[in-house]
């Protein structure tokens, strides 16, 4: 018997270089999930790719952080936005915003609600929600995430762990099982995960690795997070240290898709794994 294994490549939208690299990994790859970021400058394109290959299952990517600006207007969520009406750059700027009280989670409400209606709106059968640099492990913004999955009906919110001993690592873990306490109680699935400390470096090397440590998990199914990409003009302007082009070339190379299946895993996706089909 295998376990089944998600692999979600996040960002789509944010470039055409990022959208073509995330169909290639699904097509001649081991993507089999993708996190769509709908205030980004090319969440249509991304869309419309969607539409075209509906084997590639679809959540959203809740940004409130991040080089694009919110859906609505600074008015409609002042305190999630600068003078200049966009977000802070860094969950560590929106953490810090947060702890001192603020940002108003209505406003939070408001804007997350507005992305994942954006999603719906483009056509979209939304299967999962997760969050730009992983902001939803931040409480007050988890309990919006759920109750966002809950009104609509999206079945699972991913629960990001971070497997260092570093401050940000402890920091990590501590909110990874708070948010699992609220999953759970919400009756919302808990996978395990792997990914966050590997986000732009998930070469061959750390894909081994992390199907080495899920497999060591009793978890019945697992997420790996990736981020592929080809560079261009427009994912250029992100000045992230990302190694979008070797994380493609990780998840096309069939020496992979073989560690994979060594490890116990399949690939699949969210709506296969929580219907049962």
């Amino acid at each position: 018997m295998t376990r089944p294994l998600v692999v979600n490549a996040d960002d789509l939208g944010l470039s055409r270089g990022i959208n073509a690299a995330i169909r290639r990994a699904h097509v001649d790859g081991i993507v089999t999930s993708t996190s769509l970021l709908t205030v980004g400058r090319y969440a249509a394109d991304a869309a419309a790719m969607l539409r075209a290959t509906p084997s590639l299952a679809a959540g959203v990517h809740l940004a409130l952080v991040g080089e694009d600006p919110p859906l609505l207007s600074a008015r409609e969520v002042p305190t999630l936005v600068d003078r200049a009406g966009r977000f802070p750059l860094s969950y560590r700027t929106f953490v810090a915003r947060a702890a001192t009280g603020r940002v108003d989670l209505d406003d939070v409400r408001r804007e997350l609600g507005a992305q994942v209606q954006a999603g719906l709106d483009l056509g979209l059968e939304l299967g999962h929600l997760d969050t730009h640099q992983h902001v939803h492990l931040w409480p007050g913004v988890g309990a919006v995430v759920v109750d966002l999955a809950e009104q609509h009906g999206i079945a699972h919110v991913r629960l990001p762990r971070a497997h260092g001993r570093s401050p940000i690592g402890l920091g990590v873990g501590v909110l990874s099982r708070r948010l699992r306490d609220r999953l759970v109680a919400h009756g919302l699935p808990v996978t395990a995960y792997a990914g966050l400390e590997e986000a732009g470096g998930m070469d061959r090397a750390a894909l081994g690795r992390a199907f080495r440590a899920l497999a060591a998990t009793p978890a019945a199914a697992a997420e790996v997070n990736v981020h592929p990409g080809l560079v261009d003009a427009d994912s250029s302007r992100f000045d992230w240290g990302y190694r979008w082009e070797d994380e493609l070339d990780a998840l096309l190379d069939p020496d992979v898709r073989a560690d994979l299946s060594a490890h116990g895993f399949h690939p699949s996706t969210f709506p296969v794994i929580l219907g049962g089909s």
